[in-house]
């Protein structure tokens, strides 16, 4: 396969300016608006911790989201080519970045996708799909720090069969 060369481009609008600007730390806000083309702007901010808004996305939390969509993305193409019939797929993902001196790094990120098959004899190779689809993921591809794996492949039939003995159970 050839080489391809990609471009991505966003616009990012500082909205802080309480009056003042950067006259002091505490003096300005952390909020701003992220554009990408036609796409919905995403409300963003600092970690509150860093004297941001804790309604608004931080650059941390789209790391994270950012890792765990690109591994969900790359797992699905695989399973279509491979003939896993995926019919749910959720992830809890999480990061832990630690602070340094003036600065930081993250040490890791987990991501933890339970995925729903079709059918039992699909649960193995499912799972292993979890591997290779880590290794071609673009954006786990691009950090320099390890990202986790911790699958579960779960069959429908079993689903339901949780669900309704859920529903037998006296309240």
């Amino acid at each position: 396969m050839s080489n391809r060369t990609h471009h991505y481009q966003t616009s990012l609008e500082w909205l802080g300016n309480r009056g003042t600007g950067t006259s002091g730390y505490r003096d300005y806000g952390r909020t701003h608006i992220v554009r990408a083309g036609p796409k919905p702007a995403i409300a963003g901010s600092a970690d509150p911790v860093f004297r941001g808004e804790a309604d608004r996305w931080n650059p941390e939390d789209l790391l994270v989201a950012s890792l765990s969509q690109c591994h969900l993305l790359t797992y699905l193409h695989l399973a279509a080519d491979n003939g896993v019939v995926v019919l749910a797929y959720t992830d809890e993902a999480s990061g832990t970045m630690v602070e340094e001196g003036d600065g930081g790094h993250f040490t890791e990120v987990t991501l933890r996708p339970v995925v729903i098959v079709a059918d039992a004899s699909m649960v193995e190779l499912a799972q292993s799909l979890h591997h290779e689809a880590h290794e071609r993921c673009f954006i786990s591809s691009s950090v320099n720090f390890p990202v986790g794996c911790e699958p579960t492949a779960v069959v429908v039939a079993d689903v339901q069969d949780v669900a309704a003995s859920a529903e037998e159970r006296p309240r």
